[in-house]
């Protein structure tokens, strides 16, 4: 199963994707959010295309594509989970996946502008396979049951200002990371049936041009695994977006410019869709 939100910010419209028809589900739900995922909506979504009893959305073709999940209540993020990716930002392979935290109002949608914050610098792209988690998940037995607990798989840009992420850091990464805008999210939300998720691959351009081009399968911490360490620090809840890492061939790698506005970004996963971002300075 495919989902999309489809709309204005702030009132976007559930679909579920069928081909080229976006079906609205606002007959089964308000939103594609965690309420949604953990009650078995999916489920319901599926019988309600197969009895089709789902209307199509007109004019769905000129709506703007929002990010495919509600505001999460938790963007967090694997750092340095490609080996490649390590040592181009100069650092060894960790032993243990390293968590950060990106704020919720970062996400935005597919093709939403990217807003460079005043005197920043050194703003970098990040393509990553996103994970969505669809039932709470604490203390995990096994990486079966962290499977068993992800609702699906989503594109996602875990854009960077890299000056604020190691210079003004204290320490932490969080800084370069939570700026407005700085999570593009999307097209779509994937349900784990639709895809191999450990041989997805991932790439990136700007102004057309590549930068990153690797596969899901070589994480140093596969999805499963993600899941199930996290599950026993904090508690996932449906909804939430886990970032799960990105390949070489960022900025930060000093192969590439840094972007500026003006800038384009595409970024894309196999199978789980495209997406597209200008550069832009922020309003204040």
């Amino acid at each position: 199963m495919r989902f999309q939100r489809l709309g204005e910010p702030g009132a976007e419209i559930p679909v579920l994707v069928d081909g080229d028809r976006r079906l609205d589900l606002r007959g089964i739900t308000a939103d594609i959010d965690g309420a949604f995922l953990e009650s078995g909506g999916a489920d319901r979504a599926r019988a309600a295309l197969e009895a089709g009893e789902l209307p199509a959305l007109e004019g769905a073709e000129r709506m703007r594509v929002g990010a495919p999940i509600a505001r999460p209540t938790a963007v967090l993020c694997i750092g340095q989970n490609y080996a490649a990716h390590a040592a181009e930002s100069g650092d060894a392979p960790p032993s243990v996946p390293i968590l950060f935290f990106k704020h919720p109002n970062t996400v935005v949608g597919p093709q939403d502008d990217v807003a460079i914050p005043p005197g920043a610098e050194t703003v970098d792209w990040e393509v990553e396979l996103g994970v969505v988690i669809g039932s709470r998940a604490r203390y995990l037995g096994s990486e079966e049951e962290a499977l068993a607990a992800i609702a699906g798989f989503v594109v996602s840009n875990d854009v960077s200002e890299r000056d604020y992420q190691t210079k003004h850091s204290g320490g932490q990464w969080s800084k370069g990371k939570c700026a407005e805008t700085f999570n593009p999210l999307g097209p779509e939300l994937v349900t784990p049936d639709e895809v191999d998720v450990q041989s997805l691959r991932l790439w990136s351009r700007v102004n057309g041009e590549a930068r990153q081009d690797s596969s899901t399968a070589d994480m140093i911490f596969p999805v499963a695994e993600i899941v199930h360490h996290l599950s026993h620090y904090l508690v996932l809840e449906p909804g939430d977006l886990i970032n799960t890492g990105t390949p070489q061939g960022v900025a930060l790698s000093g192969r590439f410019p840094y972007l500026v506005a003006g800038d384009v970004m595409e970024i894309g996963i196999e199978g789980l869709g495209e997406q597209q971002q200008r550069l832009v300075p922020a309003t204040i």
